[in-house]
Formats: structure tokens, sequence, C-alpha cells
């Protein structure tokens, strides 16, 4: 039985690589908690090095540096008791793993069992999987021993593996469970984690406490979320999603004393635009940039990129750029005159009308004749790109790019033109959740900061007279999600009831463009598979579904 234990759920923020940035961070932490006289501290996965540090893990001197770093804190530790992610080296072996601090030592080790080597994941390349689940005896400040379940992360995830940690902890005897992660946001991903805690609080009836790591790394978001639920798999306190915060908690042994919480209900939309704010914060935060510059056409996909910068970065550091051609139509032109106003963004016009002549007098002079067709509309995306370029190049501004899923997919982008830049904000949402970002920034705000004009008009590139997006989006989006996220091929998609050719088509511009998006910035992971680290497909690929 638990007795009024006085829980600290760190949810915070570490950054990878900066092992001593992070450690002071633990130690001013387990000194407050320490003097407020709290029973048990704890901390995310891998929470010194940052997670995840990829090759920094083959740096033998960054393995033992972050060692010095569990030693120092072990030292400062007191009566509290302090778990926290670490990297943890035998001198032959390297695990993940959870130091047990108390007393001013470091009293074992808890190493993960389950290494994940699918998606982002690739543990298997840098540790050794644990073997030795054992609960650990601890006995608290008050006299009470209890024997902790202490597994890492993906130790949850069992339920499709023979190998089931908590199946084992829960076996030998534990009082609590207790899981320390580091799990990277995808949209209603909470509620599939609070469904494998219950399962496992429903066959042992034993207390859980879920901490996870909070904040943007690369192309990752954490969303924190950390839950903690009694025995009777009732939360006792759910941490918020997409915020560092120490959470103090007890767990009291009487029902009568209970107070739970619901699983909060939040929308796709609310999760995706938060998601990516965090992840634009942070990368500008830990990369040392504070200004951001992106184009601004009037159209939907700069309008939702502009505001999520915006909030991301504050309205001062953000500069939208117009870059009006003799095809851009004067409804773009205002739409993105009204988008800057609403947002209270810096905002210049750019007209590259001049610029594009002299090209194309070049090539006359040259060629005998202007550039035309395709060469001609890439080229006006190409001087868009430069002009961005000189912007970011100016005042050490980072340039976002403003493609979206669907289109990035089937290769409707420019490289060195709209594809230019050192972040790609929106590239892992399909365009018709960009609507919805849209509609959804214009409800929370109970204003049309987006202009309604730019959310109702037929999206068009502008790069030619009369020009309008090549693909019905309410077709292709859910076709292109179902290719990518969902790994469905022609003969599944077709027996679903999609147009054969359409499929075909879809299949082979996903195909053959992906020499472009291994060239694209990093973009944000909000999805199930994102372009990116997560999904690893080769440029010269003769594999054909769409002959």
């Amino acid at each position: 039985m638990v007795n009024d234990l006085k829980l600290v759920i760190a949810q915070v923020n570490p950054t990878v690589g900066a092992l001593q940035a992070n450690t002071e961070q633990a130690l001013s932490i387990m000194e407050q908690m320490e003097a407020s006289g709290k029973d048990l501290l704890v901390f995310p996965e891998m929470f010194i090095p940052g997670y995840p540090p990829q090759d920094l893990i083959l740096e033998k001197h960054f393995i033992l540096e972050n060692q010095k770093m569990v030693d120092k804190l072990a030292a400062a530790s007191g009566e509290m008791l302090t778990l926290i992610g670490a990297i943890h080296y035998d001198g032959a072996d390297t695990y993940n793993g959870v130091a047990v601090l108390q007393n001013g030592e470091l009293i074992q080790w808890v190493h993960k069992s389950l290494l994940p080597t699918y998606d982002v994941f690739d543990e298997w390349r840098y540790f050794k999987p644990g073997r030795d689940n054992e609960p650990v005896a601890i006995t608290f400040r008050n006299g009470e021993t209890l024997r902790l379940g202490i597994h890492i992360c993906e130790d949850l995830w069992d339920e499709n593996i023979d190998y089931k940690i908590c199946d084992i902890l829960g076996d030998r005897g534990v009082d609590l469970f207790i899981n320390l992660s580091a799990s990277p946001f995808v949209t209603n991903k909470y509620i599939e984690r609070s469904n494998l805690i219950v399962n496992k609080i429903e066959k042992y009836n034993k207390p859980y406490i879920y901490v996870n790591l909070v904040g943007g790394q690369d192309q990752l978001v954490f969303d924190g979320m950390s839950m903690v639920a009694d025995e009777n798999g009732e939360w006792v306190h759910i941490c918020p999603q997409f915020n560092e915060g120490i959470c103090e908690i007890v767990l009291p042994a009487s029902p009568d004393t209970r107070t739970t919480v619901k699983l909060p209900n939040i929308s796709k939309e609310e999760q995706v635009f938060k998601g990516l704010v965090l992840g634009v914060h942070d990368y500008f935060a830990k990369t040392g940039h504070t200004k951001a510059v992106l184009g601004l056409s009037g159209g939907i996909d700069s309008a939702v990129t502009a505001a999520i910068a915006v909030e991301a970065l504050g309205a001062d550091n953000v500069l939208g750029i117009a870059m009006p051609s003799k095809y851009s139509s004067q409804h773009s032109v205002t739409d993105a005159d009204v988008l800057a106003a609403n947002l209270g963004m810096k905002y210049l016009n750019v007209p590259i009308a001049t610029i594009f002549d002299g090209f194309q007098s070049t090539y006359s002079q040259i060629l005998g004749a202007p550039i035309s067709g395709l060469p001609e509309e890439n080229l006006q995306a190409r001087i868009r790109g430069n002009i961005l370029m000189s912007f970011s190049n100016k005042d050490g501004s980072l340039l976002l790019t403003t493609g979206n899923k669907t289109e990035i997919a089937l290769g409707y982008c420019t490289l060195y033109g709209d594809m230019s830049g050192g972040l790609a904000v929106i590239s892992d949402i399909g365009k018709r959740m960009v609507y919805r970002l849209a509609n959804y920034y214009n409800d929370i705000n109970d204003s049309e900061i987006i202009p309604q004009n730019t959310i109702t008009k037929e999206p068009s590139a502008e790069l030619r007279d009369n020009q309008v997006d090549p693909f019905d989006y309410e077709v292709v989006g859910p076709l292109v999600n179902a290719i990518i996220e969902e790994h469905s091929d022609l003969e599944t998609l077709v027996a679903k009831g999609w147009d054969e050719e359409l499929v075909k088509d879809l299949l082979h511009k996903v195909r053959i463009n992906e020499y472009k998006r291994q060239q694209m910035p990093p973009g944000i992971r909000v999805s199930s598979k994102a372009f990116g680290i997560g999904r690893r497909m080769p440029i010269v690929n003769h594999y054909r579904q769409d002959k």
C-alpha cells in the first residue's frame, strides 16, 4: 500500500548535448523538492543527455561526461528518492538507463529492455537491451519501504511483444509502477498511452506513474502529458500538454481522500497547432535563432505558417515578404497585407517583375527567346527563394518554408525556390488540415485574423495566367495520407473504391519526387509517418506499383 507518498513529476525540457545545463536544472529542482520534504522526484527518460542524442552516443567522451553528471547528482541527493534518465556505460556496454539516487549515492541503474527500432527510433544502434527486470526496494523518509517497478518508455508498449516487462515486474511483486519516457508527439498518442497504462493497472491493481519529456528536438516534439493513476485505474493527476511543469502530487492511501480527474478530450486541431508552435519555438531557441522570415503569398499555407511563427516567436520577430509577379492577383497581395496587419508582424512588399524581366532578357540574348512553360514558373519561385534567403542572411533570421505534406508528397514544389529554408513548418500536415488549422486559429482568437478570402478562394501558385492547383485536395489528401502514413498499396486502395488510374498517378508522383524531399529542410513531425528521419526511402527506386 502506498501511504501518502509526496510525489514530484518533473515534466521538463532538456536540450540534447547540454549535459551541464540539463544537470544544473535537475540539481535546482532536486534541492527545492528535498527542502520541501518530498519523497519521490521523477524526471523523464534520457534527461541528462537529452533525447535523442543519436550518434553522440558513439562518442566515448560524451557518455563518460554524461556519467560524471550522474555522479554529481547522486552526491547531491538526500532523503528524497530521485529517478533520472541517463546513459549508463558499464565499461563494456551502453544502456538507456535510469539512475536511482538517494542519500548521496547512486543506488543502482535500471536498464531499458525494449529498444525501439522503427520510424524515428534507432536504439539498437546504440544500446544493449536490459534484462535485469527486478523491482527496486526503496525505504522512503517516512520509514515505509516500497517495491518500485521502474521501466522506461517502450517497456510500456509491450502488448505485441513476448518479453513483457510490466508483467515480469508485476509478477515479482511491486507496489508502484513508474515509467520514465521520451515519447514523441503524434496526434492522439496520449490516448493510446493512457489505454496501455490502464491495462497494466487492471492486471496488477497497482498505482502507475508515467513521466514524459516535453519540448522540441530537431524534427520531434515531445508533448508531456505525464499521468498518475491509482490502483483502480482512476487518473489522480494529468500534466498539461506541451507545457513544462513541476507537478506536486500526493498519492493517498484512502479512497475517501482521493480526488480524480478526467482524461481531456483535445481536438486534433488544437494538438497539431500547439505541437507545431512548440516545435518552432524550441527549434529557434535551441539553435540560437530569434527571428524568422517567410514568403507571404496571400495563400492558405503561408498564412497558417505565419500564424504559427507569430505564436511561437512573437510578432516582432517574424518578417513576412510578399513578392508579387505579373501573374499575381490583386486579391493575393491584399490578403497578404491584411494577414500581416492582423498578426502585427513585420511586412515588406518586394515585387519581382523587374528581376524576372532581367532573367528573361538574358535568356533571350543567349537562347534567342525567353524561357516558357515550367522553367518560367520555376524561375519565379527561385527568384523568390533567393530574395528570402538574402533577407535571412542579412540579419541571421531563419527562413521558414510553407509547403504542406500533400504538395511535398506529390512534388508540387520547387527545389531552391519555395523549398528553400531552414525549417519546414507544415510539411507534416496535409492541405485539408491546413484549412482546419486556419479556421481553428480564427476561432480561438474570435476574430478573422486569417482573411476569409484566403480560406475560401481556390488555391493557386499564380505562376502563369489563370493557374489553379492541379489537385482536388478533398480527393488526393486522404489518398496521400493512406500512401504515406498507412503504407497502403495499389490493390488495397482500389479495393476501397479509389480510382485505379488516380492511385497509380499518385504512387508515381510520390516515388519520383523522393530526391526533392531529401533536400528539403527538416520538418516538424506531428503524424505517425513524417518525411524526414522516420521515412527512409531510396532516391534510386525501380520498384513500381504504378505500372
